[in-house]
């Protein structure tokens, strides 16, 4: 190009189809998306019965049928123009009371498929039918067919036909969508479900009868198993107007992925990262690093306290007040799971019965590997070794678990087993307890609590540690100068951009300490809380009690064996060890007697 010669550019509007298209990317991007987008219409448009039915995947065709309130002829019309909705009759966006409100969904599938809307309103003598291919839109005509809406999708994508080079295999797309009306079937046990894949229904969930928690228990178990209705523990709970309602599982009931986390914002499907970190830290280490606990959680927020309007998928929410919303949760998880107790899940007993591992197969629970205890800590554990008192019961082991009864869930012991498994008689069967495990829990939760009882013991340094952060991450440690200290963390402001560490926590021994101040520091920006720290100085607790408690191989009386049992039903979260590892196993009469084939 020479050097006179000018370019220019010239600025222009795109064609409405284009637009259109560009918007639908947004909000359509794989078939699953045009399932949740038409069930949430007919959920906001009073449904009781909604049927989804899909071929290929939905690549080909999906229909949605629903018996909600109907559309008129103009109503259609309007329906599959961008940004016309009914949903938001006062134009407020912090008053958000529906699932949809965007007014994108029917005009994003129309900008790149083939649609038929066929409506009729409640009360009304006819019917009305709208036909759209690819942005391009039909006249309503009559039609017949009952009260209600139902919306047929072909050809998706055939108007974007790159878009089909990214969709994954036919099971997979299905997959995903029966994964999203299970999500809204968990959030409306009130409206009843069908899916079908062709002409093979794959799913039907009955509406409830009546909307309480035995309802919504009911639809939980017919979505996630009977497994997790079996093991489900309720939550319950409130702060500052926010609510918490839902069922998690035990401990013990857990999966290799996150994938069974069920999270819900005002019955709005959400993936949220806060919540999800939430579970993570309301979980704690009664679950192994690398499983996930299944949980379905319902979070009720006044409306103008979170942004839905966050992504056209709808799928992310911002909190106005995300520290006390994380702390509901954490705090509500960790109460239902203390008032489990020692309950373990029913599915370990069904898996002791029929256990029948190949050689060389991998064990269900990793193993519980200790690391080496800090420097100077040998003491500090010691005090936590001590044997366990007589038990407050009888001695007579014999007697007492031929009369067992309700008031000992764990039973009376009556023999060990390779001196490393308590077997103890309940009056519903027998319980089998991994003396270390359950050991190592009491120590850990003991411990726990003398950190909780008063200021953690520091260690001062001998030389003073400086740490380089930015003027607002010194500005948060400051402001929690004293929460920190009652951690051990002594440390104050060395400047505007750096803070001095003086003392840390005595337990901790050698530590990274620049490491840790910065995770801190990010902490108290992210989530206004220490978390860090605490979580370095239970890591600590956990080890010292893998080291501090009864060692496998350890023979045990009679008398200690009950201790043990009558102080783990005392300890709560004692159904598993700090590594996540079952402590107890249950196994009923009945269970006993089809094992030798007498029922």
């Amino acid at each position: 190009m020479l050097a006179d010669e000018q370019t220019t550019i010239s600025i222009r509007r795109l064609p409405t189809t284009l637009v259109n298209r560009i918007a639908a990317g947004e909000v359509v991007e794989r078939p699953a998306a045009a399932v949740k987008e038409l069930v949430e219409n007919a959920i906001d448009a009073g449904a009781a019965t909604i049927d989804i039915a899909v071929r290929d995947g939905g690549r080909t065709w999906i229909a949605v049928d629903d018996d909600g309130c109907g559309m008129g002829p103009q109503d259609l019309l309007l329906a599959v123009e961008r940004h016309a909705t009914s949903k938001l009759p006062d134009d407020d966006l912090l008053g958000i009371a529906s699932l949809g409100f965007r007014g994108e969904a029917l005009p994003s599938i129309g900008a790149v498929a083939r649609v038929t809307l066929a409506s009729r309103v409640r009360g009304s003598a006819e019917a009305w039918r709208l036909d759209v291919e690819g942005g391009s839109v039909g006249r309503p005509a009559p039609a017949a067919r009952a009260a209600g809406t139902r919306v047929e999708v072909r050809d998706l994508f055939y108007a974007t036909p790159a878009r089909l080079k990214f969709l994954k295999s036919e099971r997979a797309e299905l997959a995903a969508c029966v994964d999203a009306v299970e999500r809204l079937a968990m959030a409306y046990p009130g409206v009843g479900f069908t899916v079908a894949d062709g002409g093979r229904v794959l799913r039907r969930f009955a509406a409830a009868g009546v909307l309480d928690d035995d309802g919504r228990l009911a639809r939980l178990g017919a979505v996630l198993g009977r497994e997790f209705a079996d093991d489900a523990v309720p939550v319950a709970a409130e702060r500052d107007g926010i609510r918490l309602t839902g069922y998690i599982a035990l401990p013990t009931l857990n999966r290799a992925t996150a994938g069974s986390q069920y999270l819900f914002v005002n019955h709005r499907p959400v993936r949220d990262k806060l919540l999800l970190g939430a579970v993570r830290g309301g979980y704690g280490d009664l679950v192994p690093r690398d499983r996930h606990p299944m949980v379905a959680l319902f979070l009720d927020v006044p409306p103008e306290a979170v942004d839905v309007n966050v992504h056209p998928a709808k799928a992310e929410v911002r909190f106005r007040e995300p520290g006390l919303v994380r702390s509901l949760v954490v705090t509500a998880l960790r109460h239902a799971l203390a008032a489990a107790g020692h309950r373990t899940s029913v599915g370990l007993g069904d898996r002791a019965l029929g256990a029948a591992r190949p050689a060389g197969g991998r064990a269900p629970w990793p193993a519980a590997t200790a690391g080496p205890l800090p420097t100077g800590l040998a003491e500090a554990a010691a005090q936590y070794q001590a044997p366990l008192g007589p038990p407050a019961v009888r001695t007579d082991a014999a007697a007492e678990a031929l009369d067992a009864d309700g008031d000992h869930p764990l039973g009376a012991a009556v023999a060990q087993v390779h001196g490393t498994y308590i077997v103890a008689q309940t009056a519903e069967g027998i319980v089998l307890v991994d003396q270390h495990a359950a050991h190592e829990r009491l120590v850990y939760e003991r411990m726990k609590a003398a950190l909780l009882a008063g200021a953690v013991p520091r260690q001062g340094l001998l030389l003073p540690e400086v740490v380089d952060l930015s003027e607002p991450a010194v500005a948060h440690l400051v402001e929690r100068a004293e929460e920190l200290a009652g951690l051990g963390l002594e440390l104050e402001a060395f400047g505007p951009g750096a803070v001095v560490v003086r003392a840390l926590p005595a337990l901790l021994g050698q530590c990274d300490v620049q490491g840790l101040v910065r995770d801190l520091a990010d902490d108290l920006a992210d989530l206004d809380r220490a978390d860090r720290l605490r979580d370095r100085l239970e890591a600590v607790c956990a080890t010292l009690a893998c080291h501090g408690s009864v060692r496998a191989n350890r023979p045990l009386a009679v008398a200690e064996m009950n201790a043990l049992l009558r102080q783990m039903e005392a300890t709560p979260f004692t159904g598993q060890c700090n590594h996540g590892r079952p402590t107890v196993v249950a196994l009923s009469l009945a269970d006993i007697e089809r094992l030798f084939a007498r029922r």
